[in-house]
């Protein structure tokens, strides 16, 4: 027997809590119903959860973020344990709206990297596109807080049209994500008509979509639904469960449900103090996942936003985690450990140090056990030149960063006003009048500058 008194034959059910055991199963399995009834308030909640004083605080806190939990995932509560790693998600403590060092706005610089309102084009192939501000449930971390939430206010058509029409006239774009808010929120005519409109531009190639619904509402999954969605393929989806805790049965159908219609599912976790910080939660994490047919892609740094002050681990905190994971399960099971740099530098893998040390021809390593080997390098390996079977250069116009280091096309990337600082006084006219250009970048000194491909790429051949 499951919850609420179903027989042997009936699909699994996450248990309810008394306060919905009259609600029939129909009602229950309707993501509008659970839309409709989500609890926000302390009265409500009360009905569910014995609240703590500081939970009861978090709640009546002027100016806090916006408190929505769908039936189905307050049920996933335990009603008596404050530690419950679902309820810290999304139910306020007094202390979420203290500030801590280094709190920002808007930490990964999202305003500033986009070229119409709710699109943010940080990378050269790719763009996030913010399509609603609109979730099922709210995480207190929230890295999009400041404009998440809001009923009042939401993209509208006229900026999703701005937003399309910019993905349209940049042909540098293969690759598009939508994001939020939470897409699946949306109305099904809306988000059928984006991704229509997004897969009539030729030179988009993947259409993603990050999603918490079949976390926090698994019932939106619907056949329509997914039905709809196929019908964009290559379509890939991202969703993001942070505990073992938050895979139910309803979420693996959900999940099911996705995956036989041929979309990849990936899982984003943030790394949460309290909640999934240590080593052998994550493993579970990751090992319950790959059962849902859901490959783990990122374990994030928590952002540095109001309301994570108290979620927020070290940097050694996750190198742990990893550390723990590495060897001691499959590959496929794993997660990149991310942080998503603050000010707009994007997102950088942060691994253990597997390699030890390296020569011209050995470069020598430790595996999980502290084994450590020895790698025999060529000595006669010379880097690549073009050739008539290497693909096209794809236009990254400012942003080739390091790798145009690697390939020979510079020698120095400067910070911002770096050589006006190492003039010491230097008559700027004169510099310039030598160099072209204050921040020309000079060839490597010892590389040969070849054509290859177009006649216009240049690569190099390290001059032995």
């Amino acid at each position: 027997m499951t919850g609420n008194g179903h027989d042997r034959m009936a699909p699994a059910r996450t248990r309810r809590p008394d306060k919905w055991a009259a609600v029939s199963d129909a009602e229950w399995d309707d993501w509008r119903w659970q839309l409709s009834n989500r609890l926000n308030s302390c009265a409500e909640l009360a009905e569910v959860i014995h609240l703590t004083p500081d939970e009861e605080a978090g709640l009546r806190a002027e100016g806090k973020f916006r408190v929505d939990i769908t039936p189905y995932f307050a049920s996933l509560i335990d009603p008596d344990d404050p530690d419950c790693p679902v309820r810290q998600q999304v139910i306020p403590r007094a202390g979420e709206l203290e500030g801590f060092e280094a709190m920002m706005r808007d930490s990964l610089a999202e305003d500033e990297h986009s070229p119409v309102p709710g699109l943010v084009h940080r990378y050269p192939d790719r763009v996030l596109m913010l399509v609603t501000t609109q979730c099922a449930s709210y995480c207190r971390y929230c890295t999009r807080s400041r404009i998440v939430g809001d009923p009042h206010a939401t993209f509208s058509r006229q900026q999703h049209d701005a937003q399309i029409d910019y993905i349209r006239r940049t042909p540098q774009v293969r690759d598009v994500l939508l994001s939020g808010g939470d897409p699946l929120t949306l109305p099904h005519k809306v988000l059928d008509d984006l991704l229509r409109r997004l897969r009539d531009i030729p030179h988009v190639e993947i259409i993603r979509i990050g999603s918490r619904v079949p976390v926090f509402l698994p019932q939106r999954i619907t056949d329509e639904l997914v039905t709809m969605l196929r019908q964009y393929h290559p379509l890939w989806m991202n969703i993001h469960v942070n505990h073992p805790k938050e895979i139910t049965p309803e979420l693996g159908r959900a999940c099911a449900k996705l995956a036989d219609a041929g979309i990849p599912l990936g899982n984003q976790s943030v790394l949460l103090a309290g909640v999934n910080d240590h080593p052998d939660t994550i493993k579970k994490l990751c090992h319950e996942l790959v059962k849902i047919r859901v490959r783990p892609y990122y374990l994030y740094q928590c952002d540095l936003v109001q309301g994570s002050g108290h979620f927020r681990t070290t940097i050694a905190a996750g190198l742990e985690i990893m550390e723990a994971l590495r060897g001691h399960t499959s590959g496929y099971a794993i997660p990149l450990y991310i942080v998503d740099l603050p000010g707009g530098g994007g997102k950088v893998p942060v691994l253990p140090n597997y390699l030890i040390s390296q020569s011209p021809d050995r470069a020598v390593f430790r595996n999980f056990e502290g084994y450590i080997s020895t790698y025999v390098q060529p000595t006669d390996y010379k880097r690549p030149r073009r050739t008539r079977w290497t693909a096209e250069p794809t236009e990254e116009p400012g942003q080739k960063g390091v790798s145009s280091l690697l390939s020979g096309e510079g020698m120095t990337i400067k910070p911002e006003g770096w050589t006006g600082t190492h003039m010491r006084g230097r008559a700027v006219e004169e510099w310039v009048n030598e160099h072209d250009t204050p921040e020309k970048i000079d060839p490597a000194p010892n590389a040969q500058v070849a054509s290859g491909g177009n006649g216009h790429t240049p690569v190099w051949q390290q001059v032995n």
